[in-house]
């Protein structure tokens, strides 16, 4: 059974949530979901952040995961400034660091993240410099795509990816935060196996719930088996699974692709994960936008407090 947003609003009467899912009541309950803040994915340069802060803060969120291409120190003191300003908690700092990247099956294989040869020196180092950001803004995870890890543990750019992430993950051991992996290029086995010949302890997952489907690397919900304990951050996402051989699968609104969220929340509850919750859109950041997140807080709060459905193991 494949739910979506759509249908489970027009099934909002029913036993899914057991309560009434209009706006007007959802967000009168507001106050029910202290205990499952959601927050925000969003994208900002030390140029923007004061901007980018105060409009999440105008929508409602607290928290957010924010991707950024200014790493360097000298963003302290204005994400400092932004943070206390709006009172937005900044959970994981998330960059990629120089050189070109394609989202696609093709280049992207040879050029995203730490698996590509060509950036990876210079993605190490950017890396080192948004620890020490996150050090100065005592924020206590960073984050990064490491790219198509070779399911291979024989493949000799396995083991220099694995060479690479000890030196990182090292590093942010030495400040007193967890590594994150944003999950999603890679088979879930083949992320587990690379934790583990990293084999330090400040790693995590941040488990984005559409990538596995647009890159057609398993399914969120089988994913949570392997993930496990590693997961430190929830990215709600949706997507479709690819149509062709070339072409990543689309990302979609929340609710509106192959996820089955209610689903993968209610098993997400059931292995006891008590973790930040983050919204991640895509689409440009116009009115559009902001009416989705909107939409997809208010659905993601429901199903948080429902019992939800548990079929599919």
């Amino acid at each position: 059974m494949n739910i979506t947003r759509r249908a489970f609003v027009r099934l909002s009467g029913l036993s899914i949530a057991g309560i009434c899912l209009s706006s007007s009541k959802i967000m009168r309950d507001n106050s029910q979901y202290v205990e499952k803040d959601i927050g925000i994915y969003v994208s900002s340069n030390i140029k923007d952040i004061d901007s980018t802060f105060k409009r999440i803060s105008d929508l409602g969120f607290r928290s957010c995961e924010l991707y950024t291409s200014s790493y360097g120190i000298e963003m302290a003191s204005p994400l400092q400034e932004a943070m206390k300003k709006y009172g937005i908690e900044v959970l994981t700092l998330f960059t990629l660091g120089p050189g070109k990247t394609n989202w696609d099956f093709y280049a992207g294989q040879e050029n995203i993240g730490l698996v590509s040869r060509e950036f990876r020196r210079a993605r190490i180092d950017a890396l080192i410099q948004l620890s020490e950001l996150a050090k100065l803004c005592n924020i206590k995870m960073i984050e990064t795509h490491v790219g198509y890890i070779p399911e291979n543990p024989n493949d000799s750019n396995y083991k220099e990816t694995v060479v690479a992430l000890k030196e990182v993950v090292t590093h942010c051991a030495g400040n007193d935060q967890v590594f994150l992996y944003h999950a999603g290029q890679e088979t879930p086995t083949t992320l587990l196996r690379t934790i583990e010949d990293v084999g330090l302890e400040n790693q995590g997952i941040g488990m984005d719930t559409a990538n596995l489907i647009m890159y057609d690397r398993g399914h969120p919900v089988h994913a949570l088996n392997i993930y496990g304990k590693y997961i430190k951050l929830v990215n709600c996402k949706d997507g479709l699974y690819p149509t062709d051989s070339r072409n990543l699968g689309k990302e979609v609104q929340i609710g509106e692709g192959q996820v089955n969220f209610p689903i993968f929340i209610n098993k997400l509850k059931n292995i006891g994960y008590k973790g930040p919750v983050i919204i991640e859109r895509e689409a440009s950041r116009d009115k559009q936008w902001e009416n989705d997140i909107t939409q997809s807080r208010q659905f993601l709060q429901v199903l948080f407090k429902s019992k939800g459905c548990n079929d599919w193991n």
